[in-house]
């Protein structure tokens, strides 16, 4: 995971001078969730030394956002919140008028619609920026959220985990189904040497996912912080429900290689759109693992249709040999 310090000096804008009162104010932001003003981050600093002015924490400020160190937002409060990028994945707002709170969810189907406006207008975006405004649950019912806050990277991880745990079940289902219908006994250990691979990664994330839920026990009643079209059901579901209404060999491997490539390509396509994070690296870590599958299943695809060409060939043969023999008769005269 990238240090603070690499972080930051990979964001300073060329040319820009390190500060010791600047590198201050952004280490005490950076230890900070949530949201701030610049008045609480004021008053954060004044805690770690009285003489930094409240011009430098203003100054300090604007310098992190146009490094992408922190992000601005407007509540609708009258003045800016800040929150900071680090470790902390681009996301969007759910605002209430009534409490003033805010909660966060993060969708790049979203920001694919939003890269897809600026695109067609040759518009170069530089932040996206979507907040929704309205009335949250606890104001329309009186039930109360969890008290004990989760910070938003730990939902990014839990709902990344969710994602990949629902994919591998339904890659399971798809192999296991896979190996009970194809005919080809090779094609059949493939597909059983797949399952068992899906069942052990399967194993894998859920431990992983019981281990995060240790760290945060509370894990489980915060609501639903990353949101795919498409992701909830696993990625092989519609896969499985084609196998269930027969198909040969072939078409088993065009479907497992369909859905292995739509796979490795959603996971690494949204895991590099995402900032470092512990659901980035669920992501890219998924990718790899799918792109393999994929390999193996474009391999057997090949050697299937090469066995199959060689078995039409040999059948093929002593029809051809017989049909120049019938020639080479012909021209002799005989019957």
């Amino acid at each position: 995971m990238e240090s603070t310090a690499a972080y930051l000096e990979r964001l300073r804008p060329e040319g820009g001078k390190r500060s010791s009162k600047r590198d201050l104010i952004v280490n005490v932001f950076l230890r900070q969730e949530g949201h701030l003003s610049a008045e609480d981050l004021v008053d954060l600093i004044r805690q770690e030394d009285q003489k930094i002015s409240r011009a430098t924490v203003y100054r300090t400020l604007q310098w992190m956002v146009d490094a992408g160190i922190a992000r601005k937002v407007d509540f609708g409060e009258g003045r800016f919140r800040f929150e900071h990028s680090y470790r902390h994945p681009r996301h969007f707002h759910l605002i209430c008028k009534t409490c003033n709170t805010s909660s966060e969810f993060l969708s790049s189907d979203i920001e694919a619609l939003l890269e897809e406006v600026a695109a067609a207008r040759h518009f170069a975006a530089r932040q996206s920026v979507l907040q929704i405004y309205g009335t949250c649950e606890a104001c329309r019912t009186g039930r109360r959220p969890p008290a004990a806050p989760v910070p938003t990277d730990v939902l990014f991880a839990r709902d990344a985990l969710r994602i990949a745990i629902a994919t591998e079940r339904s890659g399971l289902e798809f192999y296991a189904r896979a190996a009970r219908t194809t005919k080809n006994a090779h094609g059949r250990r493939v597909f059983r040497k797949l399952a068992e691979e899906e069942q052990e990664h399967l194993g894998t994330l859920e431990r992983r996912y019981q281990a995060l839920l240790a760290q945060h026990p509370e894990l489980e009643s915060w609501p639903t912080f990353l949101f795919f079209k498409g992701a909830a059901n696993g990625l092989f579901a519609a896969g499985a429900d084609e196998l269930s209404r027969g198909v040969d060999d072939r078409q088993a491997l065009r479907i497992g290689i369909r859905c292995e490539r739509g796979s490795h390509r959603f996971f690494k396509r949204y895991g590099e759109q995402f900032e470092d994070s512990e659901g980035q690296r669920i992501f890219l870590e998924f990718a790899d693992e799918e792109r393999n599958h994929l390999d193996l299943l474009i391999r057997e695809y090949r050697a299937l249709a090469g066995r199959r060409t060689a078995k039409t060939r040999q059948a093929a043969a002593p029809r051809a040999k017989a049909t120049r023999r019938a020639g080479a008769a012909r021209k002799r005269g005989r019957p």
